[in-house]
């Protein structure tokens, strides 16, 4: 019998195939679980450039990086096959910023405050203790008040004690049954997040071809490794050029910033005082302009008519201030009542309410078509596809969404949240988080913020009544967790993970990575959050902005107890002009080519994302447009290598700094917190 020689399995086969190893997958886990370890003590102690901030993470990036530089070196060197391909590598750092976020403000930055503010914070001055507390749900806070006055004050001769001492004082008992009941709560959402993610993937990444600029960077480093063109790369005198801005910048100011007798380079400038108070320019009094090379890449990378969008309603939004106060309507900020927007501090903000529930309608209509095949999935009279941007299929995908929906809102009837107020805010929150993913894919947007909260919309069109008084607590308390902070939320690193995974043949396994990460990255931040709380006392740590505005939850929580909301004619209004004004801008958009504006430019113009971004994103802006007028397409290919240099001296900077913070008693900032 003949025997055949079978051929030496090569790098090649595995790039071609698409092929992801469990090593990937464990690379990304083990990584993952030292980010989610170390972030709460540089971000929260050392108070230095947050590693995971963001949905562009500055550690994963950082390590992706230097994998590809370290693991094409080995290539080169023992002129063997690599221990990983790009697409591997890239599968890694995916799982890497998925779980970065949760150890800050995606979950652990404000969590344990958020459990504790209500007991720590009462005083016989703000009456909490008869307001607030009978109010609590048993089994959401720890019953122990000196484990609560511990976490603020840390443990008596905590920084004297080593880990494993001081872990073993740590009362976990008081913490066992909170952390395990808000565990649920965290998960299922997190459930729905993929299901949904799953669910929209094809129609966003496969029907409309949705450009994510956030992945041009990592997807050209994958390129660049597996054809093995890495240090050609690297040496292109444009990327050069451009890495040479922010090293050079980061290096003058860094060094500044530990000797002050070195001169530095301004990267903010008060533009504001060239503005009359008064005025049609009045909008503008408090203008910043923020110096950011890494954002002006980013903004160059996006499409023209999306970065144009950003700057263009920003400014807009700014003259609308002083063009109501021209016209004789300058509402009082007393007029917007109570409401709970991390940046909502004018009636005229709530335009944003309208205009996030027109664009959703939008995002709906477009996918009507995909949704059609969905529903003919479930219901069994189409057979599912072969799998090209999911994970699992279409109907694994709905029943998980609504298998975990249902979760959610059973746990919420546990503790005493009525049935309808429950699916309103589960509902809000979850519509706002689809419009925030595409706004932050589509627009490449690394740093968003929401202008409004998704129960601000609510209390708008009911008032607050509608929650009862043990509702408005609770769901107040809820969102705080994971529905109004957006600046690292899971849904956008899901999306960006199912596009790395369309070109993956184990999406499987890339499906058990992202649940073993969710899973390891909620533990070990909760641990890492907790040991530093109780080594240095949690005063101590720069958390002064996520207590300020945790116990601003309770505190206006306790006003609509004691008077409570009625539906606001102020906010209804802009919610109606918002509203009518994103349909004619979705109108537009969808039926002119010619129209040069994106809607989702709208929808960021009074976020506090806007205010640092904005000239970012004209410079970007700017310089794409010369380049494809006067360059062309092969001008603004050569160009593009300039700005991804920005983007790679940037987060290149922020990473060497973070680890000579490690050596101090504080970092240098490279990137906005």
């Amino acid at each position: 019998m003949a025997l055949t020689k079978t051929a030496p399995h090569s790098d090649a086969d595995d790039q071609t195939s698409g092929r992801v190893r469990w090593r990937a997958v464990i690379l990304g886990l083990l990584l993952t679980v030292l980010i989610c370890a170390y972030t709460p003590f540089h971000n929260c102690f050392r108070h230095g450039t947050p590693l995971g901030g963001g949905h562009f993470p500055l550690a994963p990036f950082f390590i992706l990086t230097w994998l590809v530089i370290l693991t094409a070196g080995i290539r080169c060197l023992f002129n063997a096959r690599t221990p990983l391909t790009g697409r591997e590598l890239l599968c890694a750092w995916v799982l890497m910023v998925i779980g970065s976020g949760i150890a800050y403000t995606g979950l652990a930055r404000t969590f344990f405050i958020n459990l504790t503010a209500p007991y720590h914070f009462a005083t016989i001055g703000n009456n909490w203790a008869a307001v607030l507390q009978p109010l609590l749900p048993d089994g959401w806070y720890p019953a122990d008040r000196q484990a609560i006055t511990d976490l603020y004050n840390g443990l008596p001769g905590g920084r004297e004690l080593g880990l494993g001492a001081l872990m073993a004082k740590i009362p976990w008992q008081a913490w066992v049954r909170p952390l395990l009941g808000w565990a649920v709560f965290i998960f299922l959402c997190y459930g729905v997040m993929i299901g949904l993610t799953n669910l929209m993937s094809r129609q966003w990444l496969r029907n409309e071809r949705m450009n994510l600029p956030l992945l041009r960077v990592p997807e050209m480093l994958e390129t660049a490794f597996d054809q093995q063109q890495l240090w050609p790369f690297f040496e292109d005198r444009f990327l050069l050029a451009g890495l040479s801005i922010p090293v050079l910048l980061h290096l003058l100011n860094g060094l500044h910033f530990y000797f002050p007798q070195v001169p530095q380079v301004p990267t903010l400038v008060l533009a504001g005082p060239l503005f009359p108070q008064t005025g049609l320019f009045a909008g503008f009094y408090k203008l910043k302009i923020y110096i950011y090379p890494a954002f002006i890449g980013f903004a160059f990378l996006t499409t023209k008519q999306i970065s144009a969008s950003f700057f263009i309603f920003y400014l807009l939004g700014c003259l609308l201030t002083g063009l109501l106060g021209l016209l004789g309507f300058a509402i009082p900020a007393a007029a917007l009542g109570t409401t709970f927007g991390p940046t909502l501090s004018h009636p005229e903000e709530m335009q944003m309410i309208g205009a996030g529930g027109i664009f959703f309608l939008f995002i709906v209509w477009l996918g009507r078509r995909h949704i059609v095949d969905i529903v003919a999935q479930v219901a069994g009279r189409q057979a599912a596809p072969t799998l090209e941007t999911e994970w699992i299929s279409l109907s694994g995908a709905f029943w998980t969404s609504l298998g975990c929906s249902i979760g959610l809102v059973a746990w919420c009837l546990y503790f005493g949240f009525p049935l309808l107020p429950a699916l309103f805010l589960l509902g809000a929150g979850f519509m706002l988080l689809i419009v925030a993913t595409r706004v932050i894919c589509q627009g490449g947007i690394a740093y968003f913020t929401l202008t409004a909260a998704p129960i601000d919309g609510i209390f708008a069109l009911f008032g607050s009544r509608f929650f009862t008084a043990t509702g408005v607590l609770m769901a107040a308390v809820i969102q705080k967790v994971l529905f109004v902070d957006l600046r690292e939320t899971l849904m956008p690193s899901l999306m960006h993970g199912a596009k790395i995974s369309q070109a993956t043949r184990q999406k499987r396994t890339m499906l058990t990575g992202i649940g073993l990460v969710l899973v390891l990255s909620v533990g070990v931040s909760f641990v890492a959050m907790l040991v530093l709380c109780y080594r240095y006392g949690l005063r101590e740590l720069n958390l002064d902005w996520a207590t300020r505005t945790t116990v601003g939850v309770y505190e206006n929580v306790q006003t609509l107890i004691e008077q409570p909301m009625t539906p606001n004619r102020f906010v209804l209004s802009f919610a109606i002009v918002g509203a009518v004004f994103m349909l004619a801008l979705v109108v537009a958009y969808h039926r002119f080519y010619w129209w040069p504006l994106h809607p989702i430019g709208y929808l960021t113009a009074y976020s506090s994302a806007a205010r640092i971004l904005w000239f970012s994103f004209f410079i970007g802006w700017a310089c794409n447009t010369l380049c494809m007028r006067y360059g062309g397409v092969g001008l603004f290919k050569r160009a593009r290598l300039f700005f991804i240099g920005l983007i790679l001296g940037d987060f290149m900077m922020g990473g060497l700094w973070a680890l000579v913070g490690i050596f101090m008693d504080t970092s240098y900032l490279v990137l906005p917190d």
